[in-house]
Order: structure tokens, then sequence, then C-alpha cells
């Protein structure tokens, strides 16, 4: 596996963690027989987290090394690229700050303070998951060769 390949499973794999852990602590989905769950929500959103910082660790040690990758394309699919990248870096780089903060009022059980952030940040952080997927694809999956 392709190191860009694995950042697009780590990616997804949080994507994927992130929204079972909202299910658990909703109670829907999958978990609407159990009702809520927060041991299971902990674990699903600790995960994404690892997962998520996975990521990141290896995302920058690897753009150190390597550094940028071109995009393959131009015209329309450029710009529907960059209209992809440009808010998933912005939003990428912004989130860790509020993720540090949801983790440490959950961990002091501020569960008030912290779900009154999370109702923004889960669906940003989820966002920034899913477009760096489509990030992947776009530039190793869609272009020449």
């Amino acid at each position: 596996m392709t190191r860009p390949a694995l950042h697009a499973l780590l990616n997804g794999s949080a994507s994927v963690l992130l929204v079972l852990g909202w299910m658990a602590i909703r109670g829907r989905g999958l978990f609407a027989v159990r009702g809520r769950d927060e041991a299971l929500h902990k674990r699903f959103m600790l995960g994404a987290l690892a997962f998520s910082a996975a990521f990141l660790a290896s995302y920058l040690e690897y753009h150190a090394t390597v550094g940028s990758v071109p995009f393959w394309g131009t015209g329309w699919i450029r710009t529907v690229y960059l209209a992809v990248l440009v808010p998933h870096i912005v939003l990428a780089t912004l989130m860790v700050p509020p993720i540090v903060v949801l983790l440490v009022h959950a961990a002091r059980g501020n569960l008030d303070k912290h779900r009154r952030l999370a109702r923004w940040t889960l669906p940003v952080w989820l966002y920034v998951s899913v477009t760096g997927v489509l990030v992947y694809v776009m530039l190793y999956r869609m272009g020449p060769g």
C-alpha cells in the first residue's frame, strides 16, 4: 500500500468512527435498540482521534520528505480539485485546537461544554476526514497513469 493510500485509509476510518460515535451517543441507527451508549461513544471517538493523529503524523512526515504533489488536471477538474482542497486544508488546520479542547472537556467531565463544542466540531471534523479521502481519489486515482 502506498503512503497516500494509507492516508486515505486512515481518513476514511476516522470518518466511519466519527459517524459511529455520533450514532452511539444519540442512540441512532445501529444503536437505536441499545439507546444512548456513552462508553461506546468514547471508544469510537478515541479511535477516530487515534486514526486522525496517525494520519497527521504520517502525512507531515511524508510531505516533509516528498514535498508537494502537483495536481494532474486542468480546466474545470482543477477548479473542482481546488474547491475541495483549499477548504479541506484550512479547516484541517483550524480543527486541531477544538478537537483537543473537546477531549479535555470530556476527560474532565465538563459534558455540557463538550456537547456545545461538539455540535459544530463533529461535522467539520467529519468534513475534513471525508474530503481527505476525496483529495486522495482526485490526486492519485483519477489522473493519468
